[in-house]
Parts: structure tokens; C-alpha cells; sequence
């Protein structure tokens, strides 16, 4: 195995190449470390090879998106039959309906979708369409929810100590030159917290357009809300006119119509992405057939004349079409049993470490903090996250990839269907040797 840092490997000399061109080095904020990427040249199955020939167990897969790893033949098949017959066009197919009717027919909630290219492209559209149906400005949000890259979506993505406040979530911008009026139109609530939501939303009632959340959000400690945190929520929308709208850009993968058929509670729109376009780029809002008429260009002009140059394009929906079919009951059921085991096998690993730490996620999501204490919304999973701990965090990540593991810098990983129990043990075998590490 090739050491990481290594100056003289080419991933290093790539990414001296990459800073004379691109700002930064990379164009994906998320995917950047000190002090270089790994940079891929191959991925199959569960497994990646960086440029350097080494080959690395995948526990990542573009960040929840390739579901069935990489070069599952069937999606492959798929994509070089429609690149065949056309790459892009802009006379609609019948891939689009296909793939429509398949998550409609997965989720009762669904009863139209309409495509868009990218999680943060959904949720933005899922926000204009709310204001649309009602009439209405504001969007509430959880505090510290990451919903893509969207300036009104990302707002109070991450508040310090310094300016969250003492009580409510203050609206805090993501990044410099916000203007005041989008900080303005945005509630923030806390997290899993339903007196304090509601109060936050109950200040602005008659102005609350839509209600915006993640049922199991990474970034607030990869704790899911609890029924009764989402039913208040949803209570409160259908007595006020606003609109409730579940981001299960990621939560999709944890449960056969995703996670809202797990807890029972229906929202009025839901934003997807990531795994429902194979592996390509894609976003989708779904939701009540009234609350999506805003679309519809066959009542004259549409409330939000949503359109896009790639939407619904063939190469993603053939893609896509064919991720869904393989993601059978079964596949999630032993997915998510597998996720489980690697839960449970990395909280025996840290408690064996010596070192201070926990393991949050859900189905086939898995979160390593490096603190014991209970984490329940965005300030107390903060620290974790921050200082000593988040830098600790990043070592983790380096010692992985010298280990022979990916995952994310922040101790995020997912599991993919090509993965069996012997993946699951070298991920902990690799888990307690960087902890050895560590710990001198």
C-alpha cells in the first residue's frame, strides 16, 4: 500500500497541475483535503484505483450516490444502448415517463415528479414551488441541515457558538454576500427540538411558505427526527397552508419509497437525487398532484415555469431506470442489515480504542464522532465536528486511505449492494489501525 501523504506520488503532481487552472484545485468543495485529493483513475464493484495504481474499498461512492458501486453491468448496458441513439436532446422520451412511473409507483406520496440535474437544483425548485402554491416568502429549515448548495438553502448551514445565539436559531449566512433579504425570508428551527420549531414557526405563520427538512441529516449528527418532531411539523403545515417538504436526497437509499414510508408521515413535496439517476447527474421534485399543478404549462402560463436544458435527459433516465429496478425490497432489506453489522463493528472497535467516540447513522449510512455525548440536533453533535475532534476526524480520513478505505473527511461513509460481510470486516480491521495510529 502507497503511503498517503506522499509527495512524489502522482495524485500530488496532479493536484500541483489542477491549482494552475482551477481555483482551488477541484471544482467540489466538499471532496477537497490537505494535502492533496486522491485522484481515481478506475472504479469497479465496491472498489476504487487512484492514479498510483492502489486500490482502495469504496465506503463513499460519490457521496451516497452509486448505490450498486461502479460498472454494475446492467446500468452500464443501459447507458452505451441510449448512448447509441442519442446522448442529448430536446424533444422529451419515453425514458422520462418510464422512470417517473417506477418512483411514483414506489412512493403513495408521489404522485407527480418532475426532473431536474442535482440535489441542490431539486431542492431549489421544491422552494420556489412552495412560494408558488402559496403566495408566500419564507422557508423554515433546520439549523446546521445541509440541502445542497442553493444560497437559501444553505442558510445557517454552519453557525458557530459565536453567532447561533442563546435561544432560537438565528438565520446566518453560509457565505459572504448574502444579501440581508434572503437571510430574511429563511425561519430557522432547531433541530428535533418541537416546542422550539414550533415557536420559531409560529412567529412567522402567516409568511411560511414551506417547511424544509431532512428526516436523518449527516451534518446534525446523523440522528433521524423523531415521529413526533416530523408529525408536529407536519401538523403545523396543514393547519397553516404551507407546504412540508422532505429531503431524501440521501434518505431514499433507506427504505423501498424512502423514508417516509418507514415513519408513516407523507409531506406535500419531496426532493431526490443522488441514487435514482445511476450513477449520472440528477434531481427530482415529487409530491401531491395540487402542489405540483405549479409546473403544469398545460393550465396557460405555470405558476413556476420550471425548465432546464438536461432535465429528464436520456442518458440519466435510461441510467436510472435501470438502478431503480435493481433496488429491489430485498436489496434494501440486506443492505441496511449489513449497515447494522458495520455500526455495530466499528462501535467495537472505538470501545476497544480506548478512544472517546460513538457511531450515529440509519439503514446503510454510518457516522463516526469522536465524543460519547448524546448527540440530538446541530449544537450538540457541533463539537464533534470542531477543533481537536473534527481535526481528529481528518486523520481518520488519512489513515483510511493508507489503510485501503474511502470515506468522507468527516467520518461519513455508506455501504453499496456489491458489499458483503468480508468488506464490512476489513472496513473495522482498517478502522482499528488507524485508531492505533492515533492514539500514539
Amino acid at each position: 500500500m502507497n503511503h498517503y501523504p506522499n509527495p512524489r506520488s502522482r495524485s500530488a503532481a496532479l493536484y500541483e497541475r489542477a491549482k494552475k487552472s482551477i481555483p482551488g484545485g477541484g471544482s467540489r468543495a466538499m471532496t477537497f483535503v490537505q494535502p492533496y485529493p486522491v485522484y481515481a483513475a478506475s472504479a469497479r464493484g465496491c472498489a476504487v484505483t487512484d492514479v498510483d495504481g492502489v486500490e482502495r474499498l469504496d465506503f463513499i461512492n460519490n457521496y451516497m450516490v452509486q448505490i450498486h458501486g461502479h460498472g454494475h453491468p446492467a446500468i452500464v448496458e443501459a447507458v452505451q444502448r441510449q448512448a447509441e441513439r442519442a446522448i442529448s436532446l430536446t424533444l422529451p422520451t419515453e425514458l422520462e415517463i418510464e422512470l417517473a412511473e417506477i418512483l411514483c409507483a414506489r412512493t403513495p406520496s408521489f404522485e407527480r415528479i418532475r426532473f431536474a440535474n442535482s440535489g441542490t437544483e431539486a431542492v431549489m425548485v421544491a422552494m420556489k414551488a412552495a412560494r408558488a402554491c402559496t403566495g408566500r416568502a419564507k422557508i423554515a429549515k433546520c439549523e446546521g441541515a445541509y440541502h445542497g448548495g442553493y444560497d437559501f438553502a444553505e442558510v445557517s448551514l454552519d453557525p458557530t457558538p459565536q453567532n447561533w445565539g442563546n435561544d432560537l436559531p438565528r438565520s446566518v449566512a453560509f457565505t459572504k454576500g448574502v444579501p440581508q433579504g434572503v437571510l430574511d425570508t429563511i425561519v430557522s428551527m432547531p433541530f428535533n427540538d418541537v416546542e422550539g420549531s414550533l415557536r420559531a414557526l409560529k412567529e412567522h405563520a402567516g409568511d411560511i411558505a414551506g417547511i424544509l427538512v431532512d428526516p436523518v441529516p449527516s451534518r446534525v449528527g446523523g440522528v433521524p427526527a423523531s415521529r413526533e418532531y416530523l408529525g408536529a411539523l407536519a401538523s403545523f403545515a396543514k393547519a397553516n397552508g404551507s407546504l412540508l417538504i422532505f429531503d431524501e436526497v440521501v434518505t431514499y437509499r433507506l427504505a423501498y419509497g424512502g423514508w417516509q414510508t418507514r415513519i408513516g408521515i407523507e409531506p406535500d413535496l419531496t426532493t431526490l437525487g443522488k441514487l435514482i439517476g445511476g450513477g449520472l447527474p440528477i434531481g427530482a421534485v415529487a409530491g401531491r398532484a395540487d402542489a405540483m399543478e405549479v409546473f403544469d404549462q398545460t393550465l396557460g402560463k405555470p405558476a413556476y415555469p420550471h425548465s432546464g436544458t438536461f432535465n429528464a435527459n436520456p442518458l440519466t433516465m435510461a441510467a436510472g431506470i435501470a438502478a431503480m429496478k435493481l433496488l429491489t425490497h430485498d436489496a434494501i432489506d440486506r443492505l441496511n442489515a449489513l449497515g447494522e453489522t458495520a455500526r455495530g463493528a466499528l462501535r467495537a472497535v472505538i470501545a476497544a480504542s480506548g478512544h472517546e467516540g460513538q457511531v450515529t447513522g440509519e439503514g446503510s449510512l454510518f457516522l463516526i464522532h469522536f465524543t460519547d455525548a448524546r448527540l440530538h440536533d446541530y449544537r450538540s453533535a457541533y463539537p464533534a465536528h470542531s477543533g481537536e475532534k473534527g481535526a481528529k476526524l481528518t486523520e481518520l480520513y488519512r489513515q483510511w486511505l493508507d489503510n485501503g478505505i474511502v470515506a468522507s473527511s468527516w467520518g461519513l461513509g455508506c455501504l453499496s449492494t456489491p458489499m458483503g460481510e468480508a468488506e464490512i470486516g476489513r472496513l473495522a480491521e482498517a478502522t482499528a489501525a488507524a485508531l492505533r495510529r492515533l492514539a500514539n
